[in-house]
C-alpha cells in the first residue's frame, strides 16, 4: 500500500478530516507515488508548496477554510475516489528580485501575485517595463499587480484585473487604485517577459514588493519573471478542476 503523506494547519476542521482521512485510507489502496495531501486553505496551500518547491511531489489541496480556490471540495463518501481519478494541472511560480533602497538584494517566489504597494499615505510613483518595451513611464498608485494566471482570480480580480486561461503564457500587471493617468487599466504581457518596476521616488514615496505574503520593504527595483524551473504538480477533481474554475469566474465576471 502507498501511503501519502497528509499534512493540515492546526484548525479543528482541518484535524478532522485528516483524522478521518488517516483512518479511511489504511483501509483503501491509492496507487500514486509522491502524494501530498494538503488540508486548509489557499494561504496553507501556497506555504507547503514553497516548502516542497525542489521535489517532485503532486499535491492534493482539501479545503478546510473559506473559499479556497486553489483547494478540492472534502466529501467524506467521495474525497478518496475523486483522488484516484484526479486530474494533474502543472504550474510555475512568479520569481521576484527586490533590490531596496540600501542596497540589498532579497528573492522570493509568488504562485499567485506579486503586489507592489504603497508604504506610507504618500501613494506610489512607479515606472513598469516588460522585456524592453515601456509599459508605462510614471504611474501614480496606490500600487500595482503582478498576476499569474492560476492567481488572476484572486487579489487581481479584486482591482479589476483580467482573468487569464491557465494555459494562456500570459502575466497580468494590474494597478491598483490609479491616480494618474487615472484611466490606465493596465497590461497582459507574454510570461516569458521579464518585468521591471521601479520606485521613482523612494525617499518620499517608499513601496515594499510582496510576493504572495512575503513582504519586502523599500524597495526600488523589483524584477519580476516567470521561474520556468519549478514546476508545481496539483491535483484536482475532474469534476471541479483549477481550469474549470477559472472558466467559472470568467463567466460570472461577464455577466456582472
Amino acid at each position: 500500500m502507498i501511503k501519502p503523506l497528509i499534512i493540515s494547519d492546526k484548525n479543528k476542521k482541518s484535524l478532522k478530516i485528516k483524522s478521518f482521512l488517516l483512518r479511511k485510507i489504511k483501509k483503501e489502496t491509492l496507487a500514486i507515488n509522491n502524494l501530498v495531501i494538503v488540508i486548509g486553505g489557499d494561504g496553507f496551500m501556497l506555504q507547503t508548496l514553497k516548502k516542497y518547491k525542489n521535489s517532485s511531489k503532486l499535491f492534493y489541496g482539501i479545503n478546510s477554510g473559506n473559499y479556497g480556490f486553489l483547494m478540492n471540495k472534502f466529501s467524506a463518501k467521495n474525497t478518496v475516489r475523486n483522488l484516484s481519478k484526479a486530474k494533474l494541472i502543472t504550474i510555475s511560480p512568479l520569481n521576484m528580485q527586490v533590490r531596496n533602497k540600501f542596497g540589498k538584494i532579497k528573492n522570493s517566489l509568488a504562485i499567485n501575485e506579486v503586489s507592489i504597494l504603497r508604504q506610507s499615505r504618500q501613494a506610489a510613483s512607479v515606472s513598469i517595463k516588460a522585456g524592453s518595451k515601456q509599459v508605462i513611464k510614471k504611474l501614480i498608485s496606490d500600487g500595482v499587480l503582478v498576476s499569474t494566471p492560476a492567481g488572476s482570480t484572486a487579489y487581481n480580480l479584486s482591482v479589476y484585473g483580467p482573468i487569464l486561461s491557465l494555459n494562456s503564457k500570459k502575466l497580468s500587471i494590474a494597478p491598483i487604485s490609479a491616480f494618474r493617468p487615472r484611466r490606465w487599466k493596465g497590461k497582459v504581457v507574454n510570461e516569458k517577459l521579464n518585468i521591471i518596476i521601479k520606485n521613482l521616488d523612494t525617499s518620499k514615496r517608499p513601496i515594499s514588493a510582496v510576493a504572495d505574503n512575503i513582504e519586502h520593504r523599500n524597495a526600488k527595483i523589483i524584477s519580476i519573471k516567470i521561474n520556468q524551473k519549478i514546476k508545481f504538480n496539483l491535483l484536482y477533481d475532474r469534476s471541479r478542476d483549477l481550469q474549470k474554475k477559472i472558466k467559472i469566474e470568467q463567466l460570472r465576471k461577464e455577466t456582472i
